[in-house]
């Protein structure tokens, strides 16, 4: 199995120099290194550039309403917990619209990997200001600069419950590919936030911007949660690399009815009189 066999026939339509294309690269990439084959996984997407990808990537796909691809991807997990689950959203997607699902995901440790196109601006609407925008920026919602603060996904999410939280940069492709690579076999919730360029509406947080604001973890010990959360609040540079990483059962290895397997492989007869006879 090589990456080419997860295109479609569909024309990329990204804009050149778009990071979904390098991400888009680093997935497939990912799922050949893990053997995982396109009829074993599954991805939510929700609305927004990164979800035309659904027309891209030959792999099982449902492309939801706006901020909802974690609910989506739960009730797939729930459903059938046989498939690799993946949730994909912009950053105006997953922290905008989507936000309280992603905490409560991660409060639940459900079994999704969740892929975030973070740049900084709502793209496919020509660059409003998202909630991980910087204060002050001026964009067509913003002409006299954001008042808002941006929002630490990384921190909410450790603090929510996340086992699994990492950060990478699109412009590196071999260490986005390995730590999708980390997201999909780890067991929880994992959410990775892809640092990822607007060539058309961010002229601030660029590649050469993200290049120099940013920095690979080294000699930090993920399992460390008080040490996550303060690389998580750093700013000034940016840590790339698994901020935390903790092992414990997900969601639905606590769900009795999933103990003897899939849902989607239960017979779906029942006995109407017996079940009747419990409300007489």
């Amino acid at each position: 199995m090589n990456p080419e066999e997860f295109n479609t026939k569909e024309e990329v339509t990204w804009c050149p120099g778009c990071g979904n294309h390098s991400i888009f690269m680093a997935l497939k990439q990912a799922l050949v290194n893990l053997n995982i084959a396109p009829d074993q996984v599954i991805i939510a997407y929700g609305i927004g550039c990164h979800g035309h990808e659904v027309n891209y990537l030959r792999t099982n796909g449902f492309e939801g309403l706006h901020g909802r691809p974690v609910p989506v991807a739960e009730g797939i997990k729930l459903a059938n917990n046989e498939l690799n689950v993946i949730a994909v959203s912009g950053d105006g997607d997953a922290y905008g619209e989507g936000l309280s699902h992603m905490i409560n995901a991660a409060r639940g440790n459900h079994n999704v990997t969740y892929l975030v196109h973070d740049n900084r601006v709502y793209g496919l609407t020509t660059g409003q200001t998202s909630p991980t925008s910087a204060k002050g920026t001026k964009s067509k919602s913003t002409p006299e600069g954001a008042i808002d603060e941006p929002i630490n996904p990384m921190a909410m999410a450790i603090a929510a419950g996340a086992t699994f939280v990492a950060r990478t940069f699109a412009g590196n492709i071999q260490l986005t590919t390995e730590l999708i690579m980390q997201a999909i076999k780890h067991n929880g919730f994992a959410l990775l936030d892809i640092l990822q360029p607007c060539v058309s509406f961010n002229k601030v947080n660029n590649f050469q911007w993200y290049m120099e604001h940013t920095y690979k973890l080294e000699n930090h010990n993920p399992a460390d949660k008080v040490a996550a959360l303060q690389k998580a609040l750093e700013m000034e540079k940016l840590p790339l690399g698994v901020l935390y990483k903790e092992e414990k059962p997900s969601y639905e290895e606590q769900v009795s009815e999933l103990s003897e397997g899939p849902l989607t492989k239960k017979s779906l007869e029942v006995d109407k009189e017996k079940i009747m006879e419990e409300f007489l």
